[in-house]
């Protein structure tokens, strides 16, 4: 069986406070920055709704990618975000589901 990698994008709500990350299992993660579970940023800012994420074959690429979105500017991130989530949709539901 094949590893996959995620990038992601946690939000406060539309427009609000963002946190990327990189995970091999992605609803576990989200999990954990929605239940609190860790002190960090998240925690601290509310950051809980995931809207948006890609996946990578390789922990390298998912790693290099999320550098990579951490330095691009807000508005890139925003339009990144809106091109296939325009409403801000917490996407948790569709990836923890069975």
């Amino acid at each position: 069986m094949d590893r996959q990698f995620y990038v992601y994008i946690l939000a406060s709500g539309p427009y609000g406070t963002l946190y990327i990350g990189v995970t091999s299992n992605l609803p576990a993660r989200i999990w954990q920055h929605r239940e609190g579970v860790a002190d960090g940023f998240t925690k601290r800012y509310g950051v809980h709704r995931l809207v948006f994420f890609e996946v990578h074959a390789t922990a390298l690429e998912a790693i290099t990618r999320e550098k990579r979105l951490k330095r691009w500017p807000r508005d890139w991130k925003i339009n990144l975000i809106e091109r296939d989530n325009p409403r801000w949709d917490d996407l948790f539901d569709a990836i923890a589901a069975p």
